[in-house]
């Protein structure tokens, strides 16, 4: 059995009773930083054996994962905050283990653009998640495919590139768009700055951003 088990993206009392269990109970957790997932098994006073499993190893190593699971092996996959998979390695180790014909399971959970996108204020019967967008090659090109979205947009975005990020987002949806703008979901220092982009804008040019961001802009009227 193949485990995909959400963690806190905060506060870390989000974790569910299940996923605890899974983790316990494991023959393996793959993480994506053994070091950030160490913290969290700590804290929980779970020892199970741990191995390293991110974008820069997942293709190597998947192989022999799914050996291990053929064999009998139950394996849990973290990733540092939320449900792997969702801008996080996990779709490649459920590709192959559903390509193998092993059981897999998700555990529901964490994810940070739910909480961002349903306390926007904005519409979230409809949506698009857009993730983080290409930092160089294709960026424009995917934000001017964008212009004529009617759904509501959801976006990460890197604290140091926020601000550049608004202020592409007002030269391709204008000025007056709605946005929410989220940081530090669950944690201490969460904040919501909610109004156009013009106003998210100048907030952030005044307020130097900090944390993990997730940016729900309103679609096209």
């Amino acid at each position: 059995m193949l485990y995909i088990v959400p963690t806190p993206v905060g506060n870390m009392e989000d974790i569910t009773f299940r996923a605890l269990r899974i983790l316990k109970e494991a023959d393996l957790i793959l993480a994506e930083d053994t070091r950030t997932s160490g913290l969290l098994l700590k804290h929980f006073d779970i020892h199970r054996p741990m191995l390293s499993y991110h974008k820069f190893n997942e293709h190597q190593a998947v192989a022999r994962i799914v050996e291990r699971l053929l064999s009998g092996e139950t394996i849990a996959v973290v990733s540092d905050a939320g449900t792997p998979g969702i801008s996080d390695p996990g779709f490649l180790v459920v590709r192959e283990a559903v390509r193998a014909g092993v059981e897999v399971s998700c555990l529901p959970g964490a994810t940070a653009f739910v909480p961002a996108l349903v306390a926007s204020g904005l519409p979230c019967d409809k949506f698009c998640f857009e993730g983080f967008l290409p930092q160089k090659k294709g960026r424009q090109t995917r934000l001017a495919q964008l212009a004529e979205e009617t759904r509501t947009m959801v976006f990460y975005e890197s604290p140091h590139r926020v601000v550049k990020a608004l202020q592409q987002f007002i030269e391709v949806f204008g000025e007056e768009r709605p946005v929410s703008v989220c940081r530090e979901i669950s944690k201490l220092h969460e904040e919501v700055v909610r109004g156009t982009l013009s106003e998210a804008l100048a907030h952030f040019n005044e307020h130097e951003p900090r944390g993990e961001f997730v940016i729900i802009v309103g679609g096209k009227p």
